[in-house]
């Protein structure tokens, strides 16, 4: 994929600065390091290697990434990475993708508790799957998912919402045997809606109890518990948004499929239009009215402040996995339902593919498109010595 003319980091190094002068009432450093880390990215700041290409023999010099999450730069190579683990985890069975989406209401509690909330969000919407998938009236089994969150809407407004990839089935009571669902749409989501919502606010009214909520700025009164209840009283009129998507196929769509969400940040470098006058355009689509895509202007100050909503608390996982997938039972439950499945195979259910994943992305070589090899690497004072070099031999 070719770089694109106009980047995110472009807009940091132009309007950083100021941007933090303007905001230092409550901009966190963690905000401060992941801008420091965007503008430094793949510059001399951070040093670099020479790269040769084994066939023609072109050299060049590399930058080094910041290898930062929510850097739009530096996604490619840590979801490789991930997308190639997961791939002997896959089951010959069908996936369903279910999306849980809170409330707008709740979204500047969201943002003052990010750590606490974000973790119940994760904690109550597996809670509401795994519950509702265990009833006899459904589907009677134990399943197995991975949850992805994202914070960001198309428009960078904060919207937290939970993207859940499932296998289609999950496994009997007693582990003996594999239950494929007896519904083309997996699981009811009327019924899993109320029943995320009950779980989220109970939730949310424990973590009330127990003070670990902060209320700053226009939330200081819901310190009060009547004034919180009575916060609270209003979601219950309306039906919380759980979409689940028709299964999308087997597990050769699904390494495809997962791409598209783990490693994604707010918004990508190829979204960015134009940057003039102090003034940001990006690309958008309107999920509201039919997806059309449309393009947005805002002032570089609050496209920064949009952006940096959307920065997770240190340390915060926002990939997890559940069910026979989690961690402490993936070992000894996945090859069991991988025996159970070939045992019993559901009728045109499609078969595992092994097939390696595609290769991982690298610097390939301009004249020949050959990969290129690391035959050098340099420190910062180096690679900014070679910069300058460079810069005057150009102008020259």
């Amino acid at each position: 994929m070719t770089r694109p003319p106009l980047e995110v980091a472009d807009i940091v190094r132009a309007q950083g600065n100021r941007f933090i002068e303007n905001n230092c009432r409550w901009i966190h450093w963690t905000h401060c390091k992941v801008l420091q880390a965007i503008a430094r990215c793949r510059t001399a700041a951070l040093g670099g290697h020479r790269d040769l290409c084994p066939r023609c023999g072109y050299r060049a010099i590399s930058f080094n990434s910041c290898r930062n999450r929510h850097c739009p730069k530096c996604q490619c190579g840590a979801r490789d990475r991930w997308i190639t683990a997961r791939q002997n985890e896959l089951l010959p069975v069908a996936y369903v993708h279910v999306v849980f989406t809170l409330p707008h209401q709740l979204s500047q509690l969201m943002l003052q508790n990010k750590q606490v909330l974000y973790d119940l969000l994760f904690r109550t919407s597996a809670e509401t799957l795994q519950q509702v998938a265990r009833d006899p009236r459904h589907l009677g089994a134990e399943i197995g998912f991975l949850s992805v969150l994202h914070t960001w809407g198309q428009n960078l407004l904060h919207h937290p919402h939970l993207h859940c990839v499932i296998p289609a089935g999950g496994l009997s009571p007693q582990g003996t045997q594999w239950i494929h669902p007896r519904y083309p749409f997996f699981l009811p989501v009327r019924v899993l809606s109320r029943v995320f919502r009950g779980k989220f606010v109970a939730g949310l009214k424990r973590r009330f109890q127990m003070g670990q909520l902060t209320f700053a700025g226009t939330l200081q009164p819901l310190q009060n518990q009547k004034a919180f209840h009575s916060f609270l009283r209003p979601l219950f009129r309306q039906d919380w948004v759980v979409y689940a998507k028709p299964p999308f196929g087997g597990p050769h769509h699904v390494l495809a499929y997962l791409a598209r969400y783990t490693h994604r940040v707010a918004i990508s470098n190829h979204r960015l239009v134009a940057f003039e006058r102090d003034q940001v355009t990006f690309r958008w689509k309107d999920y509201a009215h039919g997806n059309k895509k449309k393009t947005m202007t805002l002032s570089a100050q609050e496209f920064l402040r949009r952006f940096l909503l959307h920065v997770l608390p240190r340390g915060f996982v926002r990939i997890r996995s559940f069910g026979f997938l989690a961690n402490r039972c993936r070992a000894t439950l996945l090859p069991l339902c991988q025996r159970l499945l070939s045992d019993n195979p559901k009728p045109n259910t499609p078969t595992a593919n092994h097939s390696s994943p595609a290769p991982p992305a690298c610097f390939r070589c301009p004249q020949c498109a050959t990969p290129m090899l690391i035959v050098e690497k340099l420190s910062v004072l180096t690679t900014w010595l070679l910069t300058l070099r460079n810069s005057a031999l150009d102008s020259s």
